[in-house]
């Protein structure tokens, strides 16, 4: 039923700025949670960003500063802004969320952005 996708990514020089969007084909008032990965090559994932449906938010110590997360309730949309990029920050993002029910929980992804940032 929830279909999410990923946009925005690119190749950059160091120092650079991009935004990443994450568009749902569901509502995204409904999800509890809502979150940016990424993975490197040879690296395990990592989670960058996250924002609840109440509009809090975390970020992982190595962007703290430099990216901010935010969504567009009325389009549906999720969106990663990305400032002073470093070639430490090369990866593929994903777009994760979540519906938290009693009983079970709901997890849905998106196919990632490759973002490439040149030193």
């Amino acid at each position: 039923q929830v279909q999410l996708v990923e946009s925005g990514g690119g190749l950059v020089q160091n120092g650079g700025s991009l935004r990443l969007s994450c568009a749902a084909s569901g509502t995204i008032s409904t999800f509890n949670v809502m979150k940016w990965y990424r993975q490197a090559p040879g690296k395990q994932r990592e989670l960058v960003a996250a924002i609840t449906s109440v509009g809090a938010t975390n970020y992982t110590d190595s962007v703290k500063g430099r990216f901010t997360i935010s969504r567009d309730n009325a389009k549906n949309t999720m969106y990663l802004q990305m400032n002073g990029l470093k070639p430490e920050d090369t990866a593929v993002y994903l777009c994760y969320a979540a519906i938290w029910k009693i009983g079970r929980d709901y997890d849905y992804w998106g196919q990632g952005t490759q973002v490439t940032v040149s030193a």
